[in-house]
């Protein structure tokens, strides 16, 4: 959301069952990645099924200031014509991601390794995160980066005309430095390999194949994987049908199962294995979760989700090591766990501490005002579910996520569960309260 923008407060209120047939937006992760990889490839690619949230089109807007032409025609899909690894053009401006934290740290990986000087900065949100867990990484290929004191944006990267080929052991799960690595690898001579301990999100290893690249993915004896990629590469024009977001699909899913008698149909999702984490937990947690269609497009499995709220949900602990696979949807699963019988322990919560906010922090203080019993133990989350009185005020503070949960949590709730701000839904999901209303969502305005 830009800082020029008004705050727009929302509630929502307990709704009747929700029913419907639906196809939220592309996902964001892919959306992403399809828009650099076009610009990075030979040839032209269409892109349909495209996010056109914000932070997607601050993406379409990098490419386009790098040198790639983007273009949106009528019918909504997206023609990219790349101009190949190695050939970027330097900006002639500043590049705003906005709250593109992905779309940020991905593109320092592809023009660290350019020979070009790239300026990045973004909204305010995105200038509290850390740049540092990229920085680091692609320093070793040669690049420079000057970035304010603790890593934060304004970000300037100085790319290398003399890269050399890094192995780079993750500190952490993380798809998006595991990303970020191997894109700078794609124009370094020589082997680039990044060592995860717990596997992350795979978009982009299986997406490089789509155009073009020889990734090698093995796995190691302790259960991580090592990644691998011999540039500098040339990548070709492959037209990409974007799945739609599962991180997106958690919101009317939660929705569905907390209120009684619903039944929801969500089309087209991204069903890759590192992507689920959600879908097996509420599964765990005795949601009524069916999938159906099931079928491969582009290198990822899609299917629907067909979900009803006639099964009560139960507690569980989610362990640590799913985190990579959800780690976008704890919010919203803590909204579940607020209404599950019993306890519900998320366990190994640290990476929500940089995202777009803190959200276990955020998540624990719209649980705390809407009277939802919880505690935070270390990186774990614990929320004892039951009845939710609702009644608060949220603050989002600026996180897409923040506000699309608590307002799922209103759904069900004795009173009405207010957000101080749904601008930032934009980011994301810009159809998300027009699909939950058409589902028999009860939203209003609020007062600030």
């Amino acid at each position: 959301m830009s800082s020029s923008q008004t705050k727009r407060p929302l509630q929502s209120l307990k709704s009747r069952a929700l029913n419907g047939d639906i196809r939220v937006p592309g996902d964001k992760s892919i959306s992403h990645r399809s828009l650099m990889f076009g610009g990075l490839a030979i040839g032209e690619t269409k892109i349909t099924g495209l996010l056109e949230g914000e932070d997607v089109l601050a993406t379409a807007d990098a490419m386009r200031k790098l040198g790639a032409t983007v273009i949106r025609d009528d019918q909504g899909t997206w023609h990219v014509t790349g101009v190949g690894v190695g050939a970027l053009r330097e900006p002639d401006s500043v590049i705003d991601m906005g709250n593109a934290g992905t779309g940020m740290r991905l593109m320092a990986g592809i023009v660290a390794t350019h020979p070009i000087t790239t300026f990045f900065t973004g909204d305010a949100s995105l200038c509290k995160r850390p740049m540092g867990r990229v920085a680091d990484p692609l320093a070793e290929f040669g690049a420079q980066f000057i970035t304010r004191d603790r890593g934060r944006p304004p970000m300037a990267v100085i790319g290398t005309d003399e890269a050399k080929p890094v192995t780079y052991t993750l500190p952490m799960a993380s798809a998006q430095v595991k990303s970020a690595v191997l894109l700078a690898g794609l124009n370094t001579a020589g082997t680039t390999t990044v060592i995860e301990p717990i596997p992350s999100r795979d978009h982009t290893e299986r997406m490089l194949r789509h155009f073009g690249v020889d990734v090698d993915v093995s796995i190691n004896d302790d259960g991580g994987r090592t990644v691998s990629l011999t540039g500098p590469v040339q990548m070709t024009a492959a037209d990409i049908v974007v799945p739609t977001d599962p991180s997106s699909a958690a919101f009317p899913l939660v929705a569905a199962l907390i209120n009684p008698e619903s039944h929801v149909t969500i089309r087209d999702v991204c069903l890759n294995p590192l992507r689920t984490g959600l879908i097996t937990t509420l599964i765990e947690m005795g949601g009524d979760i069916t999938i159906t269609n099931e079928r491969e497009e582009a290198g990822e499995t899609i299917g629907d989700l067909v979900v009803t709220g006639k099964s009560r949900l139960t507690g569980i602990v989610v362990p640590a090591e799913r985190a990579p696979s959800m780690i976008d949807e704890y919010p919203v699963l803590a909204v579940a766990a607020a209404y599950a019988q019993g306890e519900t322990r998320m366990c190994g919560l640290e990476e929500l501490r940089v995202k777009e906010s803190d959200r276990l922090a955020a998540v624990a203080a719209g649980l705390a005002a809407n009277g939802v019993v919880h505690r935070i133990e270390g990186d774990d989350l614990i929320v004892t579910g039951g009845d939710v009185p609702g009644g608060g005020m949220v603050e989002t503070h600026l996180d897409h996520r923040i506000a699309m949960s608590f307002l799922v949590l209103g759904l069900g709730a004795n009173d009405p569960v207010a957000v101080d701000d749904a601008s930032p839904i934009t980011t994301s999901f810009p159809s998300f309260e027009s699909l939950m209303r058409e589902l028999g969502a009860n939203f209003a305005p609020a007062g600030s």
